[in-house]
């Protein structure tokens, strides 16, 4: 159980790239990537260009936060398949998020973030107080 869990943390350590990838395809659209200031460069982006930096940035938001579910879980005790069924339901909500903002839909964008960070509280709470 304990490396199932695992698992759903290192997939999503590579989800903030996996966000990075249409976000080189829409700065390329513009003209170059501008190595020297790329923060800056970004910052002038709009649209779809603009919503991709953002999923990106956000993806590494929800990491952290989701790591630290996991690491609790995991030094809590025995892992349980309730804990590792809402690491991997947070998984597919951070794709599921990705595919909103890509798309423009935020609404349901929300509800998904939503849906995700529900799965990163739980798991610690299981973990200590079930």
């Amino acid at each position: 159980m304990l490396a199932s869990l695992l698992t759903s943390l290192l997939v999503t350590m590579f989800l903030p790239y996996l966000a990075k990838v249409p976000l080189a395809f829409a700065i390329n659209k513009t003209g170059r990537y501008d190595n020297n200031n790329p923060r800056k460069q970004q910052a002038a982006l709009d649209g779809f260009a603009e919503r991709v930096n953002a999923a990106h940035y956000n993806s590494f938001e929800a990491l952290a936060i989701f790591a630290a579910a996991v690491l609790i879980t995991a030094q809590s005790g025995p892992v349980g398949s309730l804990s590792v069924t809402l690491g991997w339901l947070f998984v597919l909500s951070r794709v599921g998020y990705l595919c909103c903002y890509w798309f423009n839909l935020a609404s349901l964008r929300s509800l998904v973030w939503f849906l995700g960070m529900a799965c990163c509280f739980a798991m610690p709470i299981i973990a200590l107080f079930v």
